[in-house]
């Protein structure tokens, strides 16, 4: 492929606000309302929400109560969409990740420019299908590879495109999941089996992938991978565990992964959003523990129908002969994503909150710190994917001759190339 640099620093709608852009949401969830609805209700310069299509009544309301929709801008499903002409310039479809590619197929061809939740799709040849639809329909397919978007890492990509490293040749990036985090979406959650959503490598670490291609600015050309779900089993579970937390005598004597102890912290904290709002719209503490007692979320981790890996260490090549490492892992706490770029002419380490240079030519180091970046929102990732989102569509043409849709799916064809590399156990050559 050997594309450019993306979009993410070319636009800054700060100097240059542009117009309001109007936004369909296809998919009022966790995502849909709890951010990219938000961002607009937060900049009405730059988005305003003119519909939404969601099959649950709650969401669907309370999405029409926040920005003033009326029935006639409501929908159970977005296909009602199709029937009319276009009544936005974009839609966000934040749908599960099984249900992404009919809607934005149909929506691209329809005449909207949409930006899509991560993953693309959960196979290969549907992330295909999309990209080649952006094209065929020159329409504009934005992923949300929030990474891109952080200051932090927006700051690392620069030092890199700067060469202060000289000639790079490692990298080693690595995702702490965290232990509750792994818990909550990748055993009780939506995202627990492979084949009701994705591998794991997918849904939750495609913009890693995407990431480390981003730094490199290379296509890879082999992988190999190996992990597995170590811990998560039925054969680790507690003689005393019960299925369920809230009857089960260890969730008050320090079960690290008690539902009762964790749900019930945060809503006696106040805290009523992520993650809470996933399990229920009644976030009192009634509702929080009607939601334990009868849903997904209060089921004893070793008894779930969960099957995606909790550990697995990926390890690439590109095309120049760099060469890279992935590990992500469930079994962390408190950290965050960590990044070494190994070059001739220094070393670069970032821990998620500060970027450290070491020169091997003068020994000096220097130092970038990010740690007032507030966390919340992937630390600043969300809202700059919506403000890039928004100068996508001021600078179409020239969004339209970068290889964003490109990009993407390089990233999502290297996850399913390092989950065929773990399951067969042996080197997968790439060719994009």
């Amino acid at each position: 492929m050997g594309y450019a640099s993306p979009l993410a620093g070319i636009f800054n709608p700060a100097k240059n606000p542009g117009a309001m852009k109007r936004l369909i949401i296809v998919g009022a969830g966790s995502r849909g309302m709890g951010v990219y609805a938000d961002y607009a209700a937060r900049h009405p310069q730059q988005f305003a929400v003119v519909g939404v299509a969601e099959p649950r009544l709650y969401y669907r309301q309370e999405t029409a109560r926040r920005h003033g929709l009326g029935s006639d801008r409501c929908w159970e499903d977005w296909r009602p969409l199709l029937s009319q002409p276009p009544l936005a310039e974009a839609v966000v479809v934040a749908t599960q990740d099984k249900d992404h590619v009919e809607p934005a197929l149909a929506l691209l061809e329809h005449g909207y420019d949409v930006l899509l939740e991560k993953p693309m799709a959960t196979t290969l040849d549907e992330c295909r299908q999309l990209q080649q639809a952006s094209r065929r329909h020159e329409r504009l397919l934005v992923v949300a590879h929030v990474l891109r978007y952080t200051p932090y890492f927006r700051q690392l990509k620069s030092l890199v495109e700067q060469r202060l490293l000289g000639q790079l040749a490692t990298v080693r990036h690595f995702e702490p999941v965290l232990y509750w985090h792994q818990a909550h979406s990748f055993v009780r959650g939506n995202w627990r089996n492979s084949r009701q959503s994705a591998p794991m490598i997918l849904a939750k670490s495609c913009h890693d992938l995407d990431m480390i291609c981003h730094l490199v600015g290379e296509d890879p050309v082999a992988v190999a991978s190996f992990g597995s779900l170590s811990h998560f089993r039925a054969a680790h579970r507690p003689a005393q565990a019960t299925d369920r937390c809230l009857d089960c005598p260890l969730a008050d004597q320090g079960c690290a992964y008690s539902a009762k102890r964790f749900y019930m912290g945060f809503q006696q904290k106040g805290q009523l959003g992520w993650p809470l709002d996933v399990l229920t719209a009644d976030t009192s503490a009634e509702g929080v523990t009607k939601a334990l007692r009868e849903g997904p979320y209060g089921r004893c981790v070793y008894a779930c129908d969960n099957d995606v890996v909790d550990h697995q260490v990926v390890a690439l090549e590109f095309a120049s002969g760099v060469s890279a490492t992935f590990t992500m892992t469930a079994f962390a706490a408190d950290r965050w994503r960590e990044t070494e770029l190994l070059g001739s002419k220094g070393q670069l380490l970032g821990d998620g909150q500060r970027l450290r240079f070491r020169s091997f030519e003068s020994d000096e180091e220097q130092m970038w710190d990010f740690s007032h970046v507030p966390t919340h929102g992937h630390g600043g990732g969300d809202d700059g994917l919506m403000d890039f989102f928004h100068g996508c569509l001021e600078n179409r043409q020239e969004a339209l001759a970068r290889p964003l849709a490109e990009e993407a799916f390089r990233g999502h064809a290297l996850c399913f190339a390092a989950e065929q590399a773990r399951l067969q156990r042996r080197v997968i050559e790439m060719s994009l």
